[in-house]
């Protein structure tokens, strides 16, 4: 038995696509399932099992020994949600209380990290856990991930196989319930299709011209499958980096949206929104050493690639994953 956390949400159900795929029937799905939309991720996926997350850590406790993996990818996402208590509630302190019961029971887990950890980038995109604790996240979302990071490494008591993801920009099917916090691509697909021209943000930064901001973008696929591999190797535990390790500019995006719809860019800017002004990030880029040092070899979706299939088979006719 497998569990996915967040399973209604963008990546936790394209996890179980995959992992039906690899022939794993026996999942159990964690969620709240009261959001509509996100119901639809879930259609024609195979799980024996769905349990809500506030009765999860109970439900575990009672049915531990026939579980085999934990995957926890449910998380509060939202980057322009400043309360605290939320973050700290389903972030921090829920994780905390999955990985206790993950050392009790002799469980292996990976968990959803995140990119937001890194700030500004003042000290690289490097997921050398020397770092974590200078990092200097830009939200109170960043900062939950980045605290439990932290609160990870120093624990004496770790799961036998523990990981922690530090998502970069993901992107890919399955994150059309997300509104604003979906990927760039997802908003200038509706764009395009609606009026016929993307706006990209304009660039605030001396540094870099409008619509060559840099984000390292990866493809949900590369994502699941990078999951499939842990759940598989069980060693070599940690904070990982899991990006394209390719930086890419919103131009590259916008114009590859176009090209996936065979049309021709039509690209305008608009100021950067006063209220993540100061918080955008101009550069992110993962490296992606440390993954492939553990023998993670699969070739990741270059950008037109990811694009490519993104639009031609999911976003066009609303295709779910």
């Amino acid at each position: 038995m497998i569990i996915v956390t967040g399973a209604a949400g963008f990546i936790g159900s394209c996890l179980v696509s995959t992992l039906n795929q690899e022939g794993y029937k026996d999942i159990v799905i964690v969620d709240d399932f009261s959001h509509p939309e996100k119901m639809k991720n879930l259609e024609g996926k195979v799980y024996s099992q769905k349990v809500h997350r506030d009765e999860f850590i109970q439900w575990l406790k009672e049915n531990q020994r026939l579980v085999q993996f934990i995957f926890h990818i449910g998380a509060r996402t939202d980057t322009t949600e400043f309360n605290k208590d939320i973050f700290d509630k389903l972030n921090l302190n829920y994780t905390k209380d999955l990985w206790n019961a993950c050392v009790e029971f002799g469980l292996p887990l990976v968990y959803a990290s995140s990119a937001a950890t890194y700030g500004l980038g003042e000290f690289g995109y490097d997921d050398n856990e020397a770092i974590v604790e200078k990092l200097k996240p830009l939200n109170p979302y960043g900062d939950s991930k980045n605290d439990f990071d932290k609160w990870a490494i120093k624990q004496d008591k770790k799961p036998y196989f523990w990981a922690g993801l530090k998502f970069f920009n993901v992107y890919g099917p399955n994150e059309f319930h997300k509104g604003r916090m979906a990927s760039v691509i997802f908003h200038a697909f509706n764009q395009i299709q609606e009026k016929g021209q993307v706006k990209l943000f304009r660039s605030h930064n001396p540094n870099y011209k409008d619509g060559e901001q840099l984000r390292d973008f990866v493809y949900v696929k590369d994502v699941v499958e990078v999951c499939l591999f842990l759940l598989n190797h069980r060693k070599n535990s940690g904070i990982y980096n899991l990006g394209s390790g390719k930086a890419r500019t919103f131009l590259d995006l916008a114009t590859n949206t176009f090209k996936g719809l065979k049309m021709s860019a039509n690209i305008e800017f608009t100021d950067t929104p006063i209220d993540i002004r100061d918080k955008y990030q101009y550069f992110t880029e993962a490296n992606m050493t440390k993954l492939k040092s553990i023998g993670y070899s699969k070739p990741f979706h270059t950008l037109e690639e990811g694009i490519k299939d993104y639009v031609e088979n999911h976003l066009v006719g609303h295709k779910y994953y």
